[in-house]
């Protein structure tokens, strides 16, 4: 098992941000560590399910709820295994990959996971945007564009912290839950035959197309990065002991939530083949022809369920799916971006597909780019799933957690089941379009069938042939020499940004502790009137007069005090400014204030420590007044 500093850990910003190692036992005890299981449970209940379940319940009726029932099985046992890995190694999947395979295929499996975290994107959009419509009547090009607004959301939700996210998160997914239990209580399905679904039965090309895209709308390749990275904002007692209850405790957690996951799938393809297969409405395998419909068989209510269930289910997927791609990013790349710019980032490559394909084919084609992203995340789990495998059964590095031999047969054939599946759907699919295609398209479409093949089989064979350890393919730290010998810099000229405030004595006490006897230090202030703004240098408003004079007050202070000081006063913008008055002054270090500000205030008041750090090559000492 390997150990880490925080800076390297899976969503450092929350990384054992919630304490179980406390003296609460029981129940208590195992609340402590609910929660990371039902933001992984939303994702199996995103809208990309619903357009699968409601195509397979009003055209196939309750034949294809042994679809979910395997796929929900097969879930709760990946799902185990990426907790496994967090828990034991302290590594989420993204990690563990880029520890072991190369370079060039970790940018390959990197590529892989943001396609399905935009594909799985792109139905959250459309599903938020389609109940948007549904409840409001607005365009759905509309509901579409009103969806980057959740950005703000997640930001918000972030600074809360770990367990009110959760909690918000359990809200939403109840929401989703009570609404289809009121609904199946309308439907009044007969019981004896939703129970001849789960037997398993033969499928059409149709069928197996519909079955694929349940399967991966449930089993969800981005899921398993993520639950190896969230069982990870537990503190837990390192001891066998304290990992053995940390693995049941997130067993228990798992099985629960994906349950409930479960339920609300089938209750969506049971609701589809109760009203409408067995009323000869098979046709109906689109959101909003269900919800236009339902008033016909459950009664006014039952819409207005339907669309506050599907907006639910839409804004819990989008965080998780956040916090996915942040967990890829920084695991693979080792690249870490502000949560809400890597939010608004896959939210945009979510709605630009959207808006295209609304805006040249119209709605009516919005469920069928639904069922393919669902399809297309299908195809991105045999990248995640067999390197998760594969870790999981590493003796060296999970120890005594290991996992048993019959677990491991059995992760290996779900994962060949999957990569089965996924083939025929992919072969029927190209031999069904194959004669319109052109010959370069024929040529692409083989050259990528290849090179997935070629990837797919590496990552199975790469980690059972390598022998040697190595370091990590995107190294998390460049290798140092031994520290023997430490240069400490004198610092000739200190400047330090003033904005002439309560807290400028800090400031300037801060930055004589850096300086010496022989130290000049240079007092910098900018004007930020508007006369100062418009006419520069040239401004004599009053702000400027009073600025000169609380400067040349500074300055008289400091000399009597014997430092040796002089000022300079900026005007217009404040970071350029300072970076200009710095550069020409060639100070060797900045002294400046931060006020904390962030989120929102940061587009108010601005970014000035960001901006000057990065245009500067000098030390900056940033003072927290």
């Amino acid at each position: 098992m390997s150990k880490h500093s925080n800076q390297e850990s899976s969503l450092s910003e929350v990384n054992q941000s919630v304490d179980t190692t406390g003296k609460k036992r029981g129940w208590r005890k195992m609340l402590s560590f609910l929660g990371p299981a039902y933001l992984i449970s939303v994702g199996y209940m995103d809208p990309g399910n619903w357009a699968t379940d409601l195509a397979g319940g009003s055209k196939f009726g309750y034949s294809l709820i042994w679809v979910l029932l395997m796929s929900n099985l097969m879930a709760l046992l990946l799902q185990g295994l990426s907790a496994r890995l967090g828990i034991v190694r302290g590594r989420d999947l993204a990690q563990a990959n880029r520890e072991t395979y190369p370079r060039l295929v970790n940018l390959a499996l990197y590529l892989l996971a943001e396609i399905a975290i935009a594909a799985c994107d792109l139905a959250e959009v459309l599903g938020m945007s389609i109940g948007i419509q549904l409840l409001t009547g607005l365009p759905l090009i509309w509901g579409v564009s009103i969806t980057v607004l959740d950005t703000f959301l997640l930001l918000y939700l972030q600074k809360m912290g770990m367990r009110k996210m959760e909690a918000f998160i359990i809200s939403l997914v109840a929401i989703v839950a009570i609404s289809f239990l009121i609904e199946i209580i309308f439907a009044a399905p007969v019981f004896g035959e939703i129970v001849q679904g789960f037997i398993p039965s033969s499928l059409s090309d149709e069928a197996l197309y519909i079955g694929i895209g349940i399967i991966g709308a449930t089993v969800m390749p981005h899921n398993l990065y993520l639950h190896s990275a969230l069982v990870q904002t537990r503190k837990i007692d390192r001891s066998n002991a304290g990992i053995k209850q940390a693995l049941k405790f997130n067993r228990i957690d798992t099985t629960i939530a994906l349950n409930l996951a479960f339920f609300v799938n089938a209750a969506i393809l049971i609701l589809a083949a109760t009203v409408f297969f067995k009323t000869g409405n098979s046709q109906v395998a689109e959101i909003k022809e269900a919800h236009r419909l339902l008033p016909n068989f459950l009664g006014d209510l039952a819409p207005k369920l339907f669309a506050i269930a599907l907006i639910a289910a839409g804004q819990s997927s989008t965080i998780t799916g956040t916090l996915a791609g942040q967990i890829i990013m920084e695991g693979y790349l080792n690249l870490r971006i502000n949560p809400w710019v890597r939010r608004l980032l896959t939210r945009l490559l979510a709605i630009v597909p959207a808006l295209i394909v609304i805006i040249i084919y119209g709605e009516e084609k919005v469920n069928s780019l639904l069922v393919l992203s669902q399809v297309v995340l299908s195809l991105q789990l045999g990248f995640a799933i067999i390197p998760l495998i594969h870790f999981v059964s590493d003796k060296k590095t999970m120890g005594d957690f290991v996992i048993k031999p019959i677990t491991k047969i059995t992760a290996w054939l779900i994962a060949g089941v999957l990569i089965f599946l996924n083939l025929k759907m992919l072969i029927n699919e190209a031999a069904s379009a194959w004669v319109g295609v052109t010959i370069f398209s024929k040529i692409g479409l083989i050259t990528l069938g290849i090179i997935s093949l070629a990837l797919l089989f590496y990552t199975l064979f790469f980690p059972l042939f390598k022998t040697a350890p190595k370091t990590s393919s995107i190294q998390m730290h460049p290798d140092i020499e031994e520290i023997n010998q430490l240069i400490i810099p004198e610092f000739k000229v200190i400047a330090i940004a003033l904005d002439f405030s309560e807290k400028d004595q800090k400031l300037i006490a801060f930055a004589i502790g850096q300086g010496k006897e022989n130290t000049r230090y240079v007092l910098v202030h900018v004007v930020e009137s508007a006369s100062a703004k418009l006419l520069g240098i040239d401004s004599d408003d009053y702000e400027t007069r009073k600025d000169k004079e609380r400067m040349d007050w500074y300055i008289n202070q400091l000399q009597q005090l014997g430092y040796t000081v002089e000022g300079h006063l900026g005007f217009r913008n404040r970071a350029k400014e300072i970076v200009r008055i710095v550069k020409e002054l060639n100070a060797d270090m900045l002294v400046a204030g931060a006020h904390g500000h962030t989120g929102l205030k940061d587009f108010i008041y601005g970014e000035t420590v960001n901006t000057v750090r990065h245009e500067l090559k000098i030390p900056v000492l940033i003072v927290n007044v």
